[in-house]
């Protein structure tokens, strides 16, 4: 099978697209610009510790995806971690809300997901190669292929475009992400409520919380809370600087009297979708495709079959 895809983006969506592509025999390259792939899916070394800094953890509804997840499962390298999250609000504190899907998480960190796809899939990855701008041939920085991908937010996306891909402007222009910065603290023991994970409400600071430490499977005395989008979007330029407010918050919510032994803040320019889309990628006949969580219903498992069903559709054309 003839044909050249590079892909731009290494998070599960970029892999995934890349994998199915590579499955069926096309040559492809994927353009990261981090250190890591993973993209939102990001785990960060803390204190000695794997700590998840971007996605919480992931659901699976779809045959296709829950074949996947099973695979993980079996090898070790995904957990099923809990089907019940608590909710906080002003009026009623801390309660435990209804049972809800399995949600899976890593014990190597949600982000060893997407690399176990590298791995397995045998797919190719430049590190701190990141896409410049894409030009109608398609060309990538001024390099001829058949097609290119970007699997990326389309705040992001929008500005690789080049003159030439006006529908594709279109499809992405003005789309709107949420911001929010992540709370990553440590403290020297337990001493909060038995919790998986906190749906706050009604609060202008948090809107989650997750027990890392129950996540990881260690009981390490970890947690993980990601603010509103409201008080993200004004300290984006300085996220350490929200520290003290985000610690607070946490501590007022699950009652904990100490202060943490350290902590770090983790920012999210462009978190998720405002909205969703019915659309499950982008493919036009001018060699381009746009795939991710913002195509479909914000979720790990839509960012996974975004690419993937993308990766498919471009395989089916080189044929």
């Amino acid at each position: 099978m003839p044909g050249r895809v590079v892909v731009a983006g290494g998070g599960i969506a970029g892999v995934a697209c890349a994998r199915a592509l590579v499955a069926a025999g096309v040559q492809v390259e994927v353009r990261d610009r981090g250190r890591v792939v993973g993209g939102r899916m990001a785990s960060r070394w803390i204190d000695g510790r794997i700590v998840d800094s971007g996605a919480s953890y992931l659901t699976a509804s779809s045959p296709e995806f829950q074949a996947v997840v099973e695979d993980w499962a079996l090898r070790g390298v995904a957990r099923a971690w809990t089907t019940r999250f608590h909710a906080y609000d002003p009026a009623g504190g801390l309660t435990e809300a209804p049972p809800g899907p399995v949600r899976y998480s890593s014990a190597r960190g949600i982000r060893s997901l997407v690399a176990d796809l590298v791995a397995r899939g045998g797919v190719r990855v430049r590190q701190q190669s990141p896409v410049t701008t894409v030009a109608p041939g398609p060309t990538v920085d001024g390099e001829r292929a058949d097609f290119v991908v970007l699997a990326m937010p389309d705040p992001q996306a929008i500005r690789h475009l080049g003159p030439g891909f006006a529908a594709a402007r279109e499809a992405v222009a003005g789309r709107a992400y949420a911001p929010t910065l992540a709370l990553l603290a440590g403290w020297p023991r337990r001493s909060w409520p038995t919790i998986d994970g906190v749906f706050v409400n009604d609060d202008p600071t948090l809107g989650w919380v997750c027990d890392d430490g129950r996540r990881r499977g260690d009981d390490a005395p970890v947690l993980v809370a990601h603010s509103t989008p409201a008080f993200a979007a004004g300290r984006l330029t300085d996220p350490g600087a929200a520290a003290a407010e985000l610690t607070a918050a946490v501590r007022r919510v699950l009652g904990i009297a100490d202060e943490p032994a350290w902590t770090y803040v983790q920012r999210w320019s462009f978190a998720k979708p405002v909205a969703a889309r019915d659309e499950p990628f982008w493919l036009s006949d001018d060699g381009l495709g746009l795939a991710g969580d913002g195509w479909g219903r914000s979720k790990v498992e839509t960012a996974w079959r975004s690419g993937d069903g993308l990766g498919r559709a471009i395989a089916a054309r080189l044929a």
